[in-house]
């Protein structure tokens, strides 16, 4: 088993571990009976979710912990807001769920943020864990502390910064996934190869359909690496003030046509065509290269993702959203933009770039 230290400089006691291999879902159970940190434990799930794994580690946490509840709701994008994160505090309040209270989020991407934003305002605030059973989710929104809701005004405009106390990853959980799933946490895994590290860009070039065919030791290393980037980052700078911005490569963009589709496009089919949308702006603004835009667009055709925009989303509406995401400053598009391979630019000591309107619609129309 690979273990990773998350140590948050601002506040030692929200450091953590994230535990990565393989067959120990149900070896949970007894690591949280054995830290004793909680009397009510709260299982959010899916509906998906739940019906894969949700009855196999609820039977097991009932055996070992005192006061156990599983609850789930509907999966998607669409289930990420307010109205759902109220029935999830109105069902654990019901249960008589107090301030020894510990959140379980047994999922994806969805599942982490709303359990985890539950969990930072819940009896104003309780521990949880994470526990990902996608490739997106065990590589980078399980990790870090971000947690949010959306809104009618845009992707994750309502949440918090909360760090989970453990994050359990198994590689089994992987392994219902199909490939379209695959590729969508493959966009993120990607994403860190372009900003932190070019060694691994070259070896997710090798090994990508060692990826797909879900060989062990190629997934435990890619999420490895993965969470290892993703962890430095988050713990030189766990609110955003400016390295974290890196982590952003791709979602300016890729955000705005995640709410402008209604979520109908996946969050990594939105993010890899923004990454592109991002390198075309990065090559007039920051010295990226022709060859390597192109190594980054081949690399994502090679996962199955998309490199262009959906047809019928409007350039000005995507410019609109934009400049009320939450990195706009001042009304201004703000990007983290690739300088070379591994290395994110910046510009007078910081890593949000400010953009011209015009360098999007020119971005979009190449």
């Amino acid at each position: 088993m690979k273990r990773i230290r998350v140590s948050v400089s601002s506040n030692e006691s929200n450091s953590y571990e994230i535990l990565i291999g393989k067959g120990f879902l149900d070896s949970i159970a007894g690591d949280l009976a054995e830290e004793s940190i909680a009397h009510y434990y709260a299982l959010i799930t899916d509906l998906n979710v739940a019906e894969l794994y949700g009855g196999k580690l609820l039977g097991s946490l009932e055996q070992q912990l005192p006061e156990v509840k599983m609850i789930s709701f509907a999966a998607g994008e669409q289930s990420k807001n307010r109205k759902i994160k109220s029935f999830i505090e109105d069902s654990m309040l019901e249960s008589g769920f107090g301030r020894d209270s510990l959140i379980i989020a047994l999922g994806g991407g969805v599942v982490g943020d709303m359990a985890g934003f539950v969990a930072a305002t819940y009896m104003r605030g309780v521990p949880y864990v994470q526990v990902p059973t996608s490739l997106v989710a065990c590589v980078d929104s399980s990790v870090g502390g971000k947690t949010a809701v959306d809104t009618p005004h845009g992707k994750n405009l309502i949440g918090a910064f909360s760090q989970p106390w453990r994050v359990y990853v198994d590689t089994d959980t992987l392994k219902t996934l199909d490939r379209k799933q695959l590729a969508e946490g493959l966009a993120e895994v990607i994403k860190y190869g372009v900003i932190r590290n070019e060694g691994f860009f070259g070896y997710l070039e090798t090994e990508i359909e060692k990826i797909y065919g879900l060989d062990d030791l190629v997934l435990i290393e890619v999420i490895e690496t993965s969470c290892r980037i993703k962890a430095e980052v988050v713990e030189s700078d766990e609110r955003e003030q400016n390295l974290r911005k890196i982590l952003n490569f791709g979602h300016t963009v890729g955000h705005a046509i995640e709410q402008l589709s209604n979520y109908t496009i996946s969050h990594g089919e939105a993010i890899s065509a923004g990454m592109v949308i991002e390198g075309r702006i990065a090559l007039r603004e920051t010295g990226w290269s022709e060859r390597e835009q192109q190594r980054l667009t081949s690399i994502l055709k090679r996962a199955g993702l998309p490199t262009e925009p959906p047809r019928g989303i409007d350039t000005g509406e995507i410019i609109k959203v934009m400049k009320i995401d939450k990195k706009a400053r001042k009304g201004r598009i703000e990007m983290s933009l690739p300088e070379c391979l591994g290395k994110m630019s910046e510009s007078g000591g910081s890593y949000g770039i400010k953009i011209e309107e015009k360098a999007v619609t020119s971005a979009f129309k190449s």
